[in-house]
C-alpha cells in the first residue's frame, strides 16, 4: 500500500514497559521492543476519531534494550462489567480482590524510548481530508494533550510523549524477534472476539518495520 504523505511521528518514552509475548501463559515476558498494537494504542490515547484508523509503519528503538524483573500482585479472574452491573442491581454479591490475587513475575523493560511512525487511514464513512486529522494530531502533541494517559504495554507503565526533535537515532541492533501480534480481525457474529494475526518480526539496525495492509 502506498500513502500520499509522509508518516506522522511521535516520540514516546518511560521508565518501564512490558509488551507481553502471547505464548507466555502464566508469567509475563516482554518482547524486546514495542509491538505494533501497543504503538497504535499510544497513538489512539493521544488522538482518536471514528473517521480514521492508525496504520503503524515502523517503530524506531532509541534506547539500549534492558530488562528488569518485577513481582506484582495480579487478580486471577477476569473483570466483568456484566457481573458488576448485576451486583449493583441486586444489591448483593461483590468482589474481594484479597482472596483472588496471586503474585506473578514480570520480565519487563526499563528506560525505554521509541519513535512511532504511522499514517492516518480514513474509514469509508469519512468525508474530510486526511490533512485535517494530521494537523489536529500535531497540535495535540505540541500542546501535550491526550484523551487518556498513554501506557507502554501495561496500564501502570505510563508513557510521556512529544514531537521528535530530529536528533534521535535508532540503536545499532539487528535481530529476529519471532512471531509478533500484528492485529485482531473481528468477524461478524463472533460476539466481539477477535482473531489474532501475527507476522515474523525483525529489527533491522534499531527499526522494526510493520507489514502494511494491501502491500
Amino acid at each position: 500500500m502506498t500513502y500520499p504523505s509522509v508518516p506522522l511521528s511521535l516520540k514516546v518514552w518511560g521508565d518501564f514497559a512490558c509488551f507481553t509475548r502471547p505464548e507466555m501463559k502464566v508469567e509475563r515476558v516482554s518482547y524486546p521492543v514495542m509491538t505494533p498494537s501497543a504503538a497504535r494504542g499510544v497513538l489512539e490515547a493521544v488522538f482518536w476519531k471514528p473517521e480514521f484508523r492508525w496504520q503503524v509503519q515502523e517503530i524506531r528503538v532509541l534506547q539500549p534494550i534492558r530488562y528488569t524483573s518485577i513481582l506484582r500482585n495480579e487478580i486471577n479472574s477476569r473483570q466483568s462489567d456484566r457481573a458488576a452491573r448485576s451486583w449493583q442491581a441486586e444489591g448483593a454479591g461483590g468482589y474481594d480482590a484479597t482472596t483472588d490475587r496471586a503474585q506473578r513475575h514480570t520480565l519487563g523493560l526499563r528506560d525505554v524510548a521509541y519513535i512511532i511512525a504511522a499514517h492516518v487511514v480514513l474509514q469509508p464513512h469519512a468525508d474530510a481530508d486526511p490533512a485535517k486529522y494530521r494537523d489536529q494530531f500535531r497540535r495535540r502533541v505540541r500542546d501535550g494533550r491526550c484523551f487518556a494517559t498513554p501506557f507502554l504495554g501495561c496500564r501502570e507503565f505510563s508513557a510521556s510523549f512529544a514531537e521528535p526533535d530530529g536528533s534521535e537515532q535508532p540503536i545499532e541492533l539487528s535481530d529476529e524477534l519471532g512471531p509478533m501480534l500484528l492485529d485482531l480481525t473481528y468477524e461478524p457474529g463472533t460476539s466481539g472476539r477477535g482473531v489474532p494475526r501475527f507476522f515474523n518480526a525483525r529489527i533491522e539496525r534499531g527499526v522494526l518495520r510493520v507489514p502494511q495492509e494491501g502491500a
